[in-house]
């Protein structure tokens, strides 16, 4: 996966980074068959706060999350969607849950355009109707 930024200052666009390179190492850990807290502690350069907290935070809502995916995703099992696409709703299904303080509208945006850019052509729209009917449900 090809990083789609360049340099970027803090706030808004650090959150954004910090998705993008969860994304990263959660696909570098369902690779390895491992837990993404594992692929972040075997980092040679530290992981940023932020990152750490989704890995590790996607690792533990993964089996709910996967649930709530199966009930919602009309027509598709988990085994068939694209795997990025899986770890993109597992990242915004743990925000949705645990991140209160962030937007739901943010948490939708930002899954949509990592699924654009990292996965199929028609992954944006897939997570987005997925995620659309998940985000009422969780946040009400």
């Amino acid at each position: 996966m090809a990083d789609r930024r360049s340099s970027r200052s803090a706030g808004p666009d650090a959150r954004s980074d910090a998705r993008e390179r969860a994304l990263h190492l959660l696909y570098e850990a369902h690779a390895k068959s491992e837990l993404g807290n594992q692929v972040v502690d075997a980092q040679v350069l530290p992981v940023d706060d932020l990152v750490r907290e989704i890995v590790v935070g996607v690792d533990e809502v993964t089996p709910i999350a996967d649930e709530i995916i199966a009930e919602n995703a009309i027509g598709w099992t988990l085994a068939r969607m694209p795997v990025i696409d899986l770890i993109v709703l597992r990242i915004a299904i743990f925000e949705l849950k645990s991140r209160p303080e962030v937007p739901t509208a943010v948490i939708l945006n930002e899954a949509v355009e990592l699924a654009k850019t990292f996965s199929t052509d028609e992954s944006g729209r897939f997570v987005n109707g997925i995620l659309s009917t998940i985000a009422k449900k969780v946040r009400q």
